[in-house]
């Protein structure tokens, strides 16, 4: 063969050799950066407080140590924005909100999204600085409770609950004051934003406060007369990891479940919320 043809034709096998390599390297290199790209989540999430971030910094840990999975928080500071941007695909998941509140975003939003996985239920409690217990509150008593739609009726639950009311749920949906059916002490139920039931408290026989309102105002656990018990009216109030209906049986999204809903995880709320303030959700038999 001619030396010059057998250069040429060495040439060009070295060419495919080395093209070949370089193909299967930036495959390669383009398969890792989608393989870490499907591996990481980004979950958002409203201000919690210190205790709140320790818990999640846990869950971020398992997901890593356990599943390969890198959760990257967002942090939204308008309880609007969180289900708008997963709507809008800006994040994966969001974990912020109880299932009478999201009944109500999506019916108002033309939404989907959907829970995935239980998380935490805050209770909330009646608190009185004049009264240490309920059936000492007199007949025609004020009592304060937030006016916005799922809290408002969240309250009403509450004081149903602790036998200051009854009410009609045959509507099946969030209670208002019109609901109430039977009030035997003729009790005055004042509708205020729920930032304000705390300050109201030194003015009314009673207030039904936001445990996050509650320890802004530094109102002392003893001042509680009366706390959401966990029944069936329950269920409505616990908060869940919440995904776009099209991606309920992602398996890393559920990964991102199980990261949350383990014994470490269980430990580590009741470690930092001592008065039960939160606790775990998943597990709950209402």
């Amino acid at each position: 063969m001619n030396p010059k043809v057998r250069k040429i034709i060495v040439g060009l096998a070295l060419l495919v050799i080395v093209g070949g390599a370089v193909g299967l390297f930036v495959s390669r290199q383009e398969g890792a950066k989608k393989s870490a790209a499907s591996n990481t989540v980004k979950l958002g999430l409203m201000p919690g407080g210190k205790q709140e971030d320790i818990i999640w910094k846990q869950v971020q840990k398992n997901a890593k140590d356990q599943y390969g999975i890198t959760i990257k928080f967002v942090n939204f500071t308008d309880g609007d924005q969180p289900n708008k941007a997963l709507v809008n695909h800006e994040i994966d998941l969001n974990a912020f909100q109880h299932y009478a509140y999201l009944k109500s975003w999506n019916k108002v939003n033309n939404g989907n999204i959907v829970s995935i996985g239980d998380t935490i239920i805050t209770p909330i409690h009646l608190y009185s600085t004049k009264y240490k217990k309920v059936a000492d509150i007199p007949d025609g008593s004020t009592i304060a409770i937030p006016s916005d739609v799922t809290n408002e009726s969240r309250a009403l639950y509450l004081l149903k609950n602790a036998g200051l009311i009854k009410l009609d749920t045959s509507r099946g949906a969030l209670a208002t004051v019109k609901d109430i059916v039977a009030n035997p002490k003729k009790l005055q139920v004042k509708e205020l934003d729920a930032s304000q039931t705390a300050r109201a408290l030194s003015s009314v026989a009673a207030s039904v406060i936001n445990y996050n309102f509650a320890i802004s105002a530094k109102i002392p656990a003893h001042a509680s007369i009366f706390a959401e018990p966990l029944n069936a009216d329950s269920a409505q109030w616990i908060n869940f990891i919440a995904a776009n209906k099209a991606d309920k049986n992602n398996k890393t999204y559920k990964k991102v479940v199980k990261a949350y809903e383990q014994a470490n995880i269980s430990a580590l709320i009741k470690k930092e919320y001592p008065d039960a303030g939160e606790l775990p959700a998943w597990n709950l038999k209402l």
